[in-house]
């Protein structure tokens, strides 16, 4: 049995690799998603001791949340699963448009629980910022409903340092997520410490960069999709990048691991980072992703990935 970790500051629990969703209904951000395989995603994780499922309105727009909810109620097991949702946008005129405005975050968790078809979030994120609210103003909605018992714990995602500090102004803020890799490292000279400070759990996306530090890639791979034009994958550098992973892949080979699973160990010996939500397409690769729990890197390893990456 998974030894399960405190969120942060929170009362929830959870297994430390988690299960990100956007390929479970993500029609808008994946072609030709089978739906059902999506939800047998869920159901894997589930079966597997993954309590920590992280979705969001925009994947699918909605489809994402409601597969869930189709799969908690068939399981009916709701009180075990912490979920995670996130809002921030809405549409008009047919263009994506981001509101943090109190009345819409509002509207936004109960369209959630309906989607969701529960009487409570775990973990609601402000998705984005927008330009006009003051954080600390969204944030309150926030609490209002953590108050009223819809919502058990704050977050924002994709928050600045001076954002984050706005937000949480009142202490209220509980989890910050923001894209965090060994190639993007930026958030380590502000929010790391920041988060590190207060109490606030972390959470990365694109842990593997684009797959990039999954060790899946030769030099001769080629990119029709947005990687295509993400200079990590071009030219030269990614050459470079290239060799970085196979020195991760030495350290992989000697624990008889998988390169992904040492970077995702590696996080999850950073400061605040309790939890990981590595994404996936197919049940199989749910599994996979566990098997990071099986990885102990030595506080040299710990210090030899960092400077491969530095």
């Amino acid at each position: 049995m998974v030894k399960q970790v405190q969120i942060g500051k929170t009362d929830l629990y959870v297994n430390p690799i988690g299960l990100g969703t956007n390929a479970v209904g993500g029609h808008n951000i994946y072609p030709n998603l089978s739906e059902e395989t999506g939800k047998e995603v869920v159901r894997t994780a589930l079966k597997s001791g993954i309590n920590f499922l992280d979705t969001a309105y925009i994947y699918g727009p909605e489809r994402s949340e409601e597969l869930i909810g189709e799969v908690l109620k068939e399981q009916g097991n709701r009180e075990k699963v912490v979920i995670a949702t996130k809002g921030a946008h809405k549409f008009v005129d047919g263009k994506i448009v981001i509101d943090n405005s109190p009345a819409f975050l509002k509207e936004s968790v109960d369209n959630s629980l309906k989607r969701l078809q529960t009487d409570y979030i775990d973990l609601f994120y402000i998705h984005f910022p927008d330009e006009k609210t003051p954080k600390d103003e969204a944030v309150g909605a926030l609490k209002e409903l953590k108050d009223a018992g819809k919502i058990k714990a704050i977050g924002v995602s994709n928050f600045s340092i001076e954002q984050l500090k706005e937000a949480n102004k009142d202490g209220y803020v509980d989890v910050l997520q923001s894209e965090y890799n060994l190639f993007k490292r930026a958030v380590e000279d502000q929010l790391l410490p920041y988060t590190a400070d207060t109490g606030i759990s972390f959470i990365p996306y694109f842990p593997l960069a684009a797959g990039l530090l999954g060790g899946k890639y030769t030099k001769n791979t080629t990119f029709n999709d947005g990687r295509a034009k993400n200079p990590l994958f071009q030219g030269e550098a990614f050459e470079r990048n290239l060799q970085k992973v196979e020195q991760i892949r030495e350290i992989a080979n000697e624990k008889g691991a998988e390169t992904a699973h040492v970077v995702l160990a590696w996080y999850l010996t950073r400061d605040s980072i309790d939890v990981l939500i590595p994404g996936a397409k197919r049940p199989d690769q749910v599994s996979n992703n566990l098997k990071t729990l099986d990885v102990h890197l030595t506080n040299e390893e710990i210090e030899k990935i960092s400077r491969i990456f530095k």
